[in-house]
């Protein structure tokens, strides 16, 4: 049986409306999520933001981006994408260079140590994953992509 939310938050009044609850109901969904996959990277180092900056830099390859791409790309925004890239060069696990031409134009790379950083992490997140949603069937799945989707999207 799934507990309801107002169960978990110890609410003894009703909501306000629907779309309260359904958007409490998304933060506190999402931070369950993000505890969880914060708690697992504790063990690498990292922080769910340096875990998904990592991430895209390695499917950015070896070209690399530039930090307003890497920005763009996180899932949850970082007030200062710089420090977080700064924190990252710091241990070793992405490389900047400067533009030749363009001496403002930084490109940042995941490094060898980043790589074998990642490739350690793939399978306990993809258990987090699992742990976290495997319980629900594909076609659950998609319609809870798609619902949160249009959510995004209003």
């Amino acid at each position: 049986m799934t507990t309801q939310l107002k169960d978990e938050i110890r609410q003894s009044k009703p909501f306000g409306s629907l779309e309260q609850e359904a958007h409490l109901s998304i933060e506190r969904t999402a931070a369950v999520l993000v505890h969880a996959m914060a708690e697992a990277l504790k063990a690498h180092g990292v922080t769910p933001a340096q875990y998904n900056a990592l991430r895209i830099l390695r499917g950015a390859g070896p070209q690399g981006l530039c930090r307003g791409e890497v920005r763009d790309r996180l899932v949850a925004q970082v007030p200062d994408v710089t420090r977080l890239l700064d924190r990252l060069e710091a241990a070793g696990l992405v490389e900047r260079e400067r533009g030749t031409e363009d001496r403002r134009f930084v490109t940042t790379r995941i490094t060898a140590r980043g790589l074998r950083l990642l490739d350690e992490m793939d399978e306990p997140v993809e258990e987090i994953h699992r742990r976290s949603l495997g319980h629900l069937e594909q076609g659950e799945l998609g319609t809870l992509i798609a619902l949160l989707a249009k959510v995004r999207t209003a």
